[in-house]
């Protein structure tokens, strides 16, 4: 018999510390879906999800981040277009100047008044749910 499961994402927002509003860190697509994202990618096998958000942070920004807290798990089967994933959402620290890396085209700074809209993923909807938790100290509602 064959399973067929998931296959195991992260996320990793990043906040730059030395910035003013500690902007986050995006990056800009190079392969498909486009469009801007939050960094991150699938965990390889024999690797724990901490692992992957450091070494994809790396990878897709050049940063050395250090993560703070887990955030949420995304699972919603339609989330990625390519297949079905779930993803463990970091939330992480880093000082520095981002640098495009792996399959980033361009990486960007922005802040809460100034993400672009053209997101992939579920982005929106995990931006939307981390900004309430930055800003109002709100979880969003399990669901």
């Amino acid at each position: 018999m064959s399973y067929r499961n998931p296959a195991p994402t992260v996320d990793i927002i990043i906040e730059l510390v030395d910035r003013p509003h500690r902007p986050i860190v995006l990056i800009e697509r190079h392969n498909p879906p486009l469009g801007w994202a939050i960094p991150g990618g699938f965990v390889d096998y024999g690797e724990s999800v901490e692992v992957a958000a450091r070494r994809e942070a790396e990878e897709e920004t050049g940063l050395q981040v250090e993560l703070i807290e887990q955030f949420l798990v995304y699972s919603d089967p339609s989330r990625d277009p390519r297949t079905h994933t779930l993803s463990i959402v970091f939330l992480a620290t880093a000082m520095g100047d981002a640098k495009a890396g792996d399959d980033a085209k361009s990486v960007g700074m922005f802040e809460s008044w100034c993400v672009p809209g053209n997101l992939c993923f579920d982005h929106d909807r995990i931006l939307r749910d981390y900004w309430q938790y930055r800003h109002y100290g709100i979880r969003p509602r399990l669901g």
